[in-house]
């Protein structure tokens, strides 16, 4: 009987160490992340990062903020006038060290295309993306919150 207990009791503690471990060491971006408007730094999407074959691509699977447009009117390539739930704007990412960079993001709100580096803070619960033209000096970096 007090084997059974104590047995019990380390299984559970292991179980318990496993959950917080694999939460505070996430090394990948694939997951759900929640995005956030320049301007007002209230969240505005929900963005799905999967990756096939070592190349990561993201699709916006939740709309948060209604305030804008429901279809991508700015858009100057094949998504022009699509909606915008469900659209992929993110594409072409690889790892590259502790970074994944060689990607481009759509900003849905401008319609620009522009190259795309991320990078993953705080054991993966946070992800620093990087949208420039030209070189990354000459971008502007959005913090995303890894979604639970």
């Amino acid at each position: 009987m007090i084997k059974k207990t104590i047995f019990a009791l380390l299984f559970a503690v292991l179980l318990g160490l496993v959950g917080v471990t694999s939460a505070q060491t996430v090394d990948s971006i694939t997951g759900v992340w929640k995005t956030f408007d320049d301007e007002t730094n209230q969240p505005a999407a929900l963005v799905q990062i999967i990756e096939k074959n070592g190349v990561f691509s993201g699709i916006i699977t939740k709309v948060l903020d209604n305030s804008g447009p429901s279809t991508c009117d700015k858009c100057t390539d094949f998504r022009k006038g699509k909606p915008i739930l469900g659209m992929e704007i993110l594409s072409g990412l690889k790892k590259t060290g502790d970074s994944y960079s060689g990607g481009q993001i759509l900003d849905p709100d401008d319609g620009e295309v522009y190259k795309a580096e991320m990078k993953l803070k705080e054991q993966g619960a946070k992800l620093d993306l990087r949208a420039y033209i030209g070189i990354p000096l000459l971008g502007r970096t959005q913090t995303w919150i890894r979604e639970k």
